[in-house]
């Protein structure tokens, strides 16, 4: 697909959304990104969007300088996070939507494009770089194995900042981490993301905490389960969150940290 990049519109950890055409935007993965995660992306977000869920439309894919970029529908509207920054969405509201969409999520049957928790940890292990100790792998592959795997569609990223809120409804963008498990993968992703990752790099750190707060409260209530069910759940996939999260590398100063937990969570207890 020929063309070239607008003006930037959007940044991630691994990527740069420009505009591209009337009615269109370019994602464009940085350099070093390997394109097998931009291939993946395309893939997921074509098979979630023929299953109903509201993402937007591919429109092809390019390389540019080496870089692979995909062409995408233009959402127009702010994204939750915006929105809560500025205090237009409150904390709870914000929760609320999240906790409203994942639930939407698990309900939806996964397209069979979707890779299981299994088969996302051995790819991203075989890529690994020496980030996690090969003791945690093997401890974290047996994790896996014991665990109910579930047969949810699971975002994984669920965070506000992939949530734009258009004329439509939410919308949910960054599918490079969607994977078929249990709701409590997905929480487990939530609570991670939110009250581990983004106060280390949030201007005010208790907002994406209050945030995971509102929506962990919310998906229980709309689940039928006690905020304390619901937080036994979510406790065993946390190790694998954690390693999930050591392995994409979007936060290296936290890495250490990350992995100590990863080991206290798999060493036996008496």
């Amino acid at each position: 697909m020929q063309g070239s990049p607008g003006e930037k519109i959007g940044e991630g950890a691994f990527s740069e959304v420009y505009a591209w055409a009337p009615g269109r935007v370019m994602k464009l993965f940085k350099a070093g990104v390997s394109h097998l995660l931009g291939q993946h992306e395309v893939r997921m977000i074509r098979a979630v969007r023929a299953a109903g869920v509201p993402v937007p439309e591919v429109f092809g894919e390019v390389t540019l300088d080496g870089r692979f970029g995909i062409v995408l529908e233009r959402l127009d509207g702010p994204t939750l996070w915006q929105l809560s920054r500025t205090g237009t969405v409150t904390f709870e509201q914000a929760g609320a939507i999240v906790a409203a969409l994942a639930m939407s999520l698990h309900k939806t049957p996964p397209p069979p494009e979707v890779p299981s928790i299994r088969e996302y940890m051995e790819s991203e292990l075989r890529h690994d770089d020496g980030k996690v100790p090969k003791h945690i792998a093997k401890d974290i592959l047996a994790l896996i194995d014991r665990l109910p795997p579930g047969d949810g569609l699971c975002h994984c990223d669920l965070s506000p900042g992939n949530v734009i809120m258009t004329d439509q409804g939410p919308m949910l963008v960054d599918w490079v981490s969607a994977m078929r498990g249990p709701a409590a993968l997905e929480l487990g992703f939530l609570h991670v993301i939110l009250s581990e990752l983004a106060p280390e790099i949030a201007d005010n750190p208790e907002r994406p905490r209050a945030t995971n707060a509102a929506a962990q409260s919310e998906y229980a209530r709309l689940a039928g389960m006690s905020p304390a069910e619901l937080t036994a759940a979510i406790e065993p996939y946390l190790p694998i969150v954690r390693t999930f999260v050591v392995l994409g590398d979007a936060v290296p100063s936290l890495r250490q940290r990350l992995i100590q937990r990863i080991e206290a969570a798999l060493r036996p207890h008496d």
